[in-house]
């Protein structure tokens, strides 16, 4: 099957899964049967989408997306993959989508257990990398993805032959240009999985003061230590990290839960609501009153 075919046949598997949900205008991640696979679909251009990701990668089958990541920018579309191997705030924002060529894309979480044991076989040891990037889209990766899909319309043969599916796509992924990036990902006691305690721990207390001595005792390291290796990991240094935490979780307080700007910055953790708007504005280009009234209004013409 040629790469042209090879696409096309993953579009149409796709399509196919998500063929009964709502039409025009309507924007949705579809989980699947098969655990960490999802379809994310478009049909308009969508509004920031502010998430701390889990270790993914997306495979962009229509349309384009553009994603941030700290002062990067990662542009991207049909052909491509955007890998994300660690725990880091991103601000994504569909920007190639309409109801007769919608955004589509594959989501499949990382699995640390199987990428250490493929690691082990292979013979591969963990380097440093950033935990963001965007590379076309490798053929061996596509095809195990294809034959990932159409399991979805043979339930009966899933318990036999997923956990085979699921390793070999890993193995493809971790044989390809990625693999130096997913490698760290399931070695034992590494930087990045020392790392990973202390994001958990900023995930859980992103609200309340921090000191980098708590940090770098979670993560087992001296604090200078702790210190550079959360960088190398997470592009962040945990200050600017639980900073963007505290916003991106205040713009959803702000959007899904109408509350006001001075309201969701007290909520996590802010002492000034000027710090605060300061803040919010050279994260998201826009003070977050004004932001929030953007995406009411938007909602409303979409309506």
């Amino acid at each position: 099957m040629t790469d042209t075919l090879l696409y096309q046949a993953l579009l149409d598997a796709a399509l196919r899964q998500v063929a009964n949900r709502p039409g025009p205008d309507f924007s949705d991640q579809t989980e699947t049967t098969v655990p960490g696979l999802s379809i994310v679909r478009a049909t308009a251009p969508s509004g920031l989408d502010c998430a701390v990701s889990r270790p993914l990668v997306c495979l962009v089958l229509q349309g384009r997306k553009q994603v941030t990541m700290g002062t990067q920018i990662f542009a991207f579309g049909a052909g491509d993959s955007l890998l994300i191997t660690a725990d880091v705030p991103t601000v994504s924002q569909i920007t190639g989508a309409s109801a007769e060529e919608p955004y589509v894309s594959i989501v499949v979480e990382l699995d640390p257990a199987v990428i250490a044991e493929l690691s082990v076989e292979m013979r591969q040891v963990p380097v440093s990398a950033p935990p963001v990037r965007v590379d076309p889209t490798e053929t061996d990766v596509a095809d195990a993805a294809l034959r990932l899909m159409r399991l979805l319309d043979r339930p009966t043969s899933m318990p036999v032959l997923l956990p085979q599916m699921v390793r070999e796509f890993h193995y493809w992924l971790l044989s390809g240009r990625h693999g130096a990036e997913i490698r760290r990902l399931g070695w034992p006691d590494s930087h990045s999985q020392r790392v990973a305690r202390t994001v958990a721990l900023l995930r859980a207390e992103y609200a309340r003061p921090l000191r980098v001595q708590q940090l770098a005792a979670t993560a087992g390291m001296s604090p200078s230590s702790f210190h550079h290796h959360f960088r190398a990991v997470t592009s962040l240094s945990p200050l600017q990290f639980q900073k963007q935490m505290r916003l991106i979780e205040a713009r959803r307080l702000m959007m899904s839960e109408g509350v006001t700007a001075s309201s969701a910055a007290f909520a996590v953790g802010y002492e000034s609501v000027s710090q605060f708007n300061r803040e919010y504005s050279r994260m998201f280009g826009m003070p977050p009153a004004r932001d929030a009234e953007t995406v009411r209004r938007q909602t409303k013409a979409t309506a």
